[in-house]
C-alpha cells in the first residue's frame, strides 16, 4: 500500500514540476527572489546595530526566510489556484487519489525546491559571509522542516480565498509583508521592542525562523526551543484544519 501511494505521489509531483517549469514568472520568482532579497536587508541590519550576531548569520536567516516565503508559499498559492481554475484538482478527485495525496503531490516540487535552495543558501552564507559552522544544526534543520510544512499548508489555505491566478500574488502579500517585518526575516527580531517582539514571536513563521537562526547562534535553551517547536506545530495544526474546512476544489461560479 505504501508503495502504491509513493508511486502516485511521485507521478503527481512529476506532472506538477512540468507545469511549474512552464510558468516562467513563477520560476523566476521562486529561484531569483530569495537569492536577491537578502542583500536588501543589510542596510536595515546596519541601522539596527544588532550586537553579538554576525552579519553572515543574519543574512543566512534572511535568505532561508525568503526561500520559505517565495520559493514555497507564494509559488504554491499560485499553483493551487491555477490547478483549481483549470479543473485539474476536480479531475484528480474523481480518481483513486485521496485529498491529502493530491495536496501533497501538488506541493512536493515547491517544498523540495525550497529545501534544496535553503541548503545551498546556508552553504553559501557559511563560505562567503563567514557565518561559521552551526552550533546546533538540528535546530536549523527542525526549523527548516517546520517552516516548509507550514508554508505549504498556509499556501493551500490562502488559495481558498483567492479568486483567480492573477490575484494570487495580491492575496499572498499580507502574510509575506507581515512575516518579512515581524518574523525576523527582513528585520532582525532583536531590533523590535519588548512588547512588539513578544507579539511577533507568535506569528506563523516566527518559530521556524527563530529555530533556523538559533541553530547557528546556539541562543535558545531547551525550554525556549521546545516552545518554538510547539508554537510552530500549533500553527500547522490550525492551518491543516482550516484547509480541510475551507479549501476549494473547483472554481467559483
Amino acid at each position: 500500500m505504501n508503495t502504491v501511494i509513493t508511486a502516485r505521489l511521485r507521478a503527481l509531483a512529476h506532472a506538477e514540476l512540468l507545469l511549474f517549469g512552464r510558468n516562467r514568472s513563477a520560476v523566476l520568482t521562486a529561484l531569483l527572489v530569495p537569492l536577491a532579497l537578502p542583500v536588501t536587508v543589510r542596510p536595515a541590519v546596519d541601522r539596527a546595530g544588532i550586537k553579538g550576531i554576525g552579519l553572515g548569520t543574519l543574512m543566512l536567516t534572511a535568505a532561508i526566510g525568503f526561500s520559505l516565503l517565495f520559493a514555497v508559499y507564494t509559488s504554491l498559492v499560485g499553483a493551487f489556484v491555477a490547478r483549481r481554475e483549470e479543473l485539474v484538482l476536480k479531475r484528480l478527485r474523481t480518481g483513486e487519489l485521496s485529498d491529502a495525496e493530491i495536496l501533497t503531490g501538488t506541493a512536493l516540487p515547491a517544498v523540495c525546491l525550497g529545501l534544496v535552495q535553503a541548503l545551498l543558501l546556508a552553504t553559501g552564507c557559511t563560505v562567503l559571509l563567514g557565518a561559521g559552522a552551526p552550533r546546533a544544526p538540528y535546530l536549523t534543520l527542525l526549523g527548516l522542516l517546520l517552516g516548509l510544512l507550514l508554508s505549504a499548508a498556509l499556501a493551500a489555505l490562502t488559495s481558498a480565498f483567492t479568486g483567480t491566478t492573477e490575484s494570487a500574488q495580491i492575496t499572498a502579500l499580507p502574510l509575506v509583508l507581515v512575516s518579512m517585518t515581524g518574523s525576523g526575516i527582513a528585520l532582525p527580531a532583536d531590533a523590535l521592542s519588548g512588547r512588539l517582539a513578544r507579539i511577533c514571536e507568535l506569528l506563523p513563521l516566527s518559530p521556524a525562523v527563530r529555530l533556523v537562526r538559533a541553530g547557528w547562534t546556539g541562543e535558545l535553551g531547551a525550554g525556549q526551543a521546545l516552545g518554538a517547536v510547539l508554537t510552530a506545530l500549533a500553527w500547522t495544526v490550525v492551518a491543516v484544519f482550516a484547509v480541510r474546512r475551507w479549501f476549494r476544489w473547483e472554481p467559483r461560479r
